[in-house]
């Protein structure tokens, strides 16, 4: 048995919505603690680490620790039905999923749970990053927005006192840079001094797609080196995604 409600639907909908963008299908793991999933997208470039916490619903009721396999497209349409004031219910019965959508009326959808074989995860809890940053959604996402406009990659560059995002084309070129003392650089911290990496471009325009659900963004990586790309709302929900880099000869 298991059964949720939920307030506060931008959440798991957003979530669900961002997920959605690299992950066409995955298993969910529902425990006491709340809901979880880990997958990686069919190219093995990107890993989704994702758990919302049982904290965040205002009605949590599991009985046993259960997987449950669900098209992420499917889900995410229902999902996206409701509105910022409907509250959502997800209920578990057999091989379906019964999703709850009250406001100004109730309706109800069914999605299938389906089948899936154990999928091959790179090993990301094995990875040990020396440099980490923490800022403000909105810059990512401006860093993102200017690099788009330039070329296919980004490279981020960290040092004791800087932060920076970099895009360069054949004659043009655009920076991000933020300096120790800004309030938006929450937090930089380095081990290696000044680290680079270049990531693709397709891959971070989709992640950057959670910004609208977290308060923070931490990003940890290594020179040439894969990146953990970490969205927070409080204690209640986590987003990561981890990136492989695109090494190329300089």
């Amino acid at each position: 048995m298991f059964t949720a409600t939920l307030s506060d639907v931008s959440l798991l909908r957003d979530s669900i919505s961002s997920i959605g963008e690299l992950i066409d299908e995955a298993q969910f793991k529902i425990t006491k603690d709340g809901i979880s999933l880990l997958a990686s997208d069919r190219a093995m470039v990107a890993v989704v680490d994702f758990h919302i916490s049982s904290k965040a619903f205002e009605k949590y009721e599991v009985d046993a620790d259960q997987t449950v396999g669900l098209n992420i497209t499917n889900l995410m349409i229902v999902l996206k039905r409701a509105g910022g004031s409907d509250k959502l219910t997800l209920n578990l019965k057999g091989s379906k999923l019964e999703v709850i959508i009250e406001g100004e009326s109730r309706r109800r959808f069914v999605v299938p749970i389906i089948e899936m074989r154990k999928e091959e995860i790179p090993p990301i809890d094995q990875l040990e990053f020396t440099s980490k940053v923490k800022i403000k959604p909105r810059i990512l996402q401006d860093g993102i927005d200017d690099a788009e406009i330039i070329g296919d990659s980004v490279i981020f560059d960290v040092s004791q006192n800087r932060f920076g995002m970099l895009a360069e084309g054949d004659v043009s070129m655009a920076e991000l840079e933020l300096e120790r003392g800004n309030e938006a650089l929450m937090e930089l911290s380095t081990g290696d001094g000044n680290v680079r990496a270049r990531y693709a471009l397709d891959y971070l325009k989709k992640m950057v797609k959670a910004a609208k659900i977290a308060d923070t963004v931490s990003i940890e990586y290594g020179q040439d080196y894969p990146m953990r790309m970490s969205f927070t709302a409080g204690d209640k929900l986590k987003l990561n995604f981890v990136i492989a880099p695109r090494v190329t000869e300089d």
